[in-house]
């Protein structure tokens, strides 16, 4: 997917198809610049060996967003396992082969701990509710309500299906994990894109993302108007 000089890869975290479409935009397309679905602390913890959550962290990000780190972690390592790919592989992929290359690497995501806090602040006793029939309904009965194959990348139905039910169980874990994420990735796009006018990048972020990222960077008035929230 293209606009301007930049290219869009939407990617799952766990896909073995994601590794391959990431080597194949890169050695194929030879951008300038990779923009990454990433923050600092984020990139720290990938590329460690061994990926530590420590308890203290409860200070910055709260208690729910520190629960929501460790169920999320642990929920993407149990579904690598199943398909035989390390979470995050496709973006370890890509840091590799820009050094490998010389291609500049910008990090376009919000800081990690303040998603978190956002998380901890927002969570609703409805949306835990929520959260925990859903997984004793999985645990018990292992039905699924969307199956899809995880070795690849879901169609754009899937993930408009995926989405929406997100939003419709969990509005506010959708609205900091999602809509609020869009519009900060989204600036940094403008941002980066502005200041690199004859570059080509590359953008690699989970496919979620890409259609509303795209629609906000092509957004004449600018991403930055009316885009606040507190912390």
């Amino acid at each position: 997917m293209n606009y301007k000089n930049l290219v869009f890869l939407g990617t799952s975290h766990i896909a073995e198809q994601s590794l391959n479409d990431v080597k194949k935009f890169i050695e194929a397309g030879k951008p300038d610049i990779i923009a990454l679905e990433l923050d600092k602390k984020r990139l720290l913890a990938l590329m460690q060996k061994q990926r530590k959550i420590e308890i203290r962290i409860i200070r910055k990000v709260g208690i729910k967003g520190f629960l929501f780190l460790l169920f999320g972690a642990w929920a993407e390592k149990k579904l690598g396992k199943l398909v035989g790919v390390a979470p995050g592989s496709e973006m370890k992929t890509a840091i590799t082969l820009a050094r490998k290359h010389g291609i500049k690497i910008f990090l376009i995501d919000r800081d990690i701990e303040v998603t978190l806090r956002r998380l901890s602040k927002v969570l609703t006793w409805k949306e835990k509710v929520n959260f925990i029939a859903d997984i004793i309904k999985a645990v018990f009965t292992g039905k699924q309500e969307f199956e899809f194959d995880l070795r690849t990348v879901p169609e754009k139905s899937m993930i408009k299906k995926l989405v929406e039910k997100l939003k419709e169980r969990y509005p506010n874990v959708h609205k900091v994990l999602i809509e609020e994420r869009n519009l900060v990735i989204a600036e940094n796009l403008k941002r980066l894109m502005a200041e690199n006018t004859n570059d080509k990048i590359l953008v690699i972020l989970g496919a979620g993302h890409v259609d509303e990222v795209m629609r906000l960077v092509k957004r004449k008035n600018g991403i930055g108007l009316g885009y606040s929230f507190s912390v």
